[in-house]
């Protein structure tokens, strides 16, 4: 009885370490969103690593790669969907593998669907701010790598087959 008793004390301590990192990688994506705005709205480039990495500032109204340009308010719906759908999933949390994952892809989805909600041109067809250029091979940002390590975790943690209410301890190392 008592481990069922702590097992249930820590689901809502994941939950609450997931949606810390979700505040922080909102914070963190949306705060050099505002600086790349200001420091690099004329067309300035500042190179990082050359022919690598630069930072340059682009307004992706579509998805990936800018996929979908004119769906930008299909986007902002079904982002919205993706950050109802990991609170809901992240009730069952149990695992702090799966509290990386899920802090990761709320934090990246909710700061993208801030983007379409409040940015220009409007609400809901408001683009996102890109500014982390891979080479010019695409142009990306912070919430950008939250939900690319998000996304690989979740298929590392699927392969291992650990499951999202994992136990504490259940998790192979």
């Amino acid at each position: 009885m008592g481990g069922r008793r702590s097992r249930a004390q820590g689901r809502p301590r994941l939950y609450g370490w997931m949606i810390a990192l979700a505040a922080v990688v909102l914070l963190v994506d949306q705060t050099s969103k505002i600086w790349a705005v200001s420091a690099l709205s004329g067309g300035e480039r500042i190179t990082v690593l050359p022919r690598l990495l630069e930072l340059r500032l682009w307004y992706n109204p579509g998805a990936a790669f800018s996929f979908g340009t004119g769906a930008t308010p299909v986007f902002a719906v079904t982002t919205a969907i993706a950050v109802a759908g990991i609170l809901y999933a992240a009730r069952r949390l149990r695992s702090a593998a799966w509290t990386w994952v899920l802090g990761g892809l709320l934090g990246g989805a909710a700061s993208h669907l801030l983007d379409r909600l409040l940015r220009s041109p409007g609400f809901g067809r408001g683009h996102v701010v890109d500014f982390i250029d891979y080479g010019g091979l695409f142009i990306g940002n912070v919430a950008d790598i939250a939900l690319t390590a998000g996304c690989a975790l979740l298929a590392l943690l699927t392969l291992r087959g650990i499951p999202l209410g994992a136990e504490p301890g259940d998790e192979r190392p």
